[in-house]
């Protein structure tokens, strides 16, 4: 399966996901940036509100592709320990990428959201996006973090993802859709036609257009 673009891919992903239309217990919450317009399509499909979770890969240093880790709200850290004492990483370089990729989850936080909190989680369930699923390591600091938040279901969905990788996190969330699992898997990238980054400015824009659409009428937010 390969997908025109991120939107189509939310599209696609959507059908898979129709249980959950029209419940007024369920939100989406996607993944910034590259989850962000395929949860754009998923939400706008279920009419159910959608946020942001932010969560932040930790690089390796000098291979920023590869991730070591990953950072989300609430404090979060998960780590890959194995690879972190393979590449023979000192702790003081790991705690210094941690700290640089915590400045800009909080700057990313007051770019996408402005002024307003966070959907309320608590007795929610959540439908958790990406644009695909390669180590998991940001997914599954997502997870984790929202555990602590109390949600009645967590729901990772995702168009691509490894299988390996969606075989662990099914473990971990309560449930998972993924529309394709390639036994030759190397980057969620390969499976896109047009795979640009996705930008701030579009996050940003999408929220607000999801946001008009769904209005904040009965919808709990936290703080």
């Amino acid at each position: 399966m390969r997908f025109r673009n991120r939107a189509d891919a939310g599209r696609q992903l959507a059908e898979s996901l129709l249980e959950y239309a029209d419940r007024s217990d369920v939100i989406v919450l996607a993944l910034p940036r590259g989850g962000v317009p395929v949860a754009h399509e998923v939400a706008a499909r279920l009419r159910t509100p959608l946020d942001v979770f932010l969560v932040r890969k930790l690089g390796v240093p000098g291979h920023p592709e590869l991730a070591m880790g990953a950072i989300a709200a609430g404090g979060v850290e998960v780590l890959s320990h194995d690879l972190i004492a393979d590449l023979r990483i000192p702790h003081g370089m790991v705690r210094d990428v941690a700290i640089r990729e915590r400045i800009e989850l909080d700057r990313r936080d007051r770019l996408f959201r402005g002024d307003k909190a966070p959907l309320l989680v608590r007795g929610r369930t959540v439908i958790l996006i990406d644009d695909g699923l390669a180590t998991g390591s940001t997914m599954e600091a997502a997870i984790i973090a929202l555990r602590r938040m109390d949600p009645s279901a967590i729901v990772v969905a995702v168009p691509v993802g490894a299988r390996e990788t969606c075989d662990r996190l099914r473990r971990l969330a309560d449930g998972l859709v993924c529309l394709d699992t390639p036994a030759l898997f190397s980057a969620v990238g390969q499976w896109y036609e047009d795979f640009a980054q996705t930008s701030d400015e579009e996050v940003a824009r999408l929220l607000r257009g999801a946001a008009r659409a769904h209005g904040d009428v009965g919808i709990g937010r936290s703080g």
